[in-house]
């Protein structure tokens, strides 16, 4: 009996050890024991530090509204590149305006400003200019009507001088022709001196005159005609008005 009570402590103390080893191992493995003290050592400060840098330095991801530029139509006035929103406001805001508006008109003194200026060269000659006042394009047809003080005749036109199109004055331009006043080799009959002028515009027709007449100032002593006065048609630019 007493052999076989001692061969059970054995078997007894056996498997007691053999638990104990058995719980060591665990312990080990499981994050509590010797292992688990060396592995904590990368969650250490100085080590966490540098991810964290990282994160913050790294750019947003792609779709996140951090990293889209603003759209054309938010884009303000002091932002964006020249190419952006800011250019496309400033097209958008302010359009060109256009030099004329509306249909074409034949000019007139309603609508237009009339100068008349005598000239040294050629000697004996007078300019007239006409500049568009109004909103529209008109047409300066023919050639200018002029009445000199009380004179019932009206002066012939120089044929030769018509151009091949009827000049048209945008808003702003000016329009030309020239009155030959007097000979100049004092061949002329009939003359005398003019202190008033008044210019008719001719329509499309060319017969009569529309509108009012322009009244220009003279030079305060006058001006010399004689029979020999005649006028230009109207001219596009001032060069060729002079040439005749």
């Amino acid at each position: 009996m007493s052999s076989l009570r001692t061969s059970r402590t054995r078997l007894v103390a056996a498997a007691a050890t053999a638990v104990l080893a058995t719980l060591s191992l665990s312990a080990c493995n499981n994050g509590t024991g010797t292992q688990d003290e060396g592995s904590g050592s990368s969650t250490s400060p100085s080590s966490a530090a540098p991810s964290a840098t990282t994160a913050s330095n790294s750019p947003a991801p792609s779709g996140s509204s951090a990293g889209k530029a603003p759209s054309a139509g938010t884009g303000s006035a002091g932002s964006g590149s020249a190419g952006g929103a800011t250019t496309t406001t400033a097209r958008t805001s302010a359009p060109k305006a256009p030099a004329s508006s509306g249909t074409p008109v034949t000019c007139e003194d309603s609508t237009t400003k009339t100068v008349a200026a005598p000239l040294t060269r050629p000697v004996n000659h007078m300019l007239l200019s006409v500049t568009n006042t109004g909103s529209k394009s008109c047409y300066l047809y023919g050639y200018p009507v002029v009445r000199f003080g009380e004179a019932q005749a009206v002066p012939p036109v120089i044929e030769d001088s018509q151009p091949q199109a009827v000049v048209t004055l945008e808003p702003g331009e000016s329009g030309y022709a020239s009155v030959n006043l007097s000979a100049t080799d004092g061949s002329g009959a009939n003359g005398y001196t003019a202190k008033s002028l008044t210019v008719y515009f001719q329509g499309r027709s060319g017969n009569g005159s529309v509108g009012a007449g322009a009244h220009p100032s003279l030079p305060a002593k006058g001006v010399y005609v004689d029979d020999s006065l005649k006028v230009t048609y109207w001219q596009q630019s001032m060069d060729d008005a002079v040439s005749w």
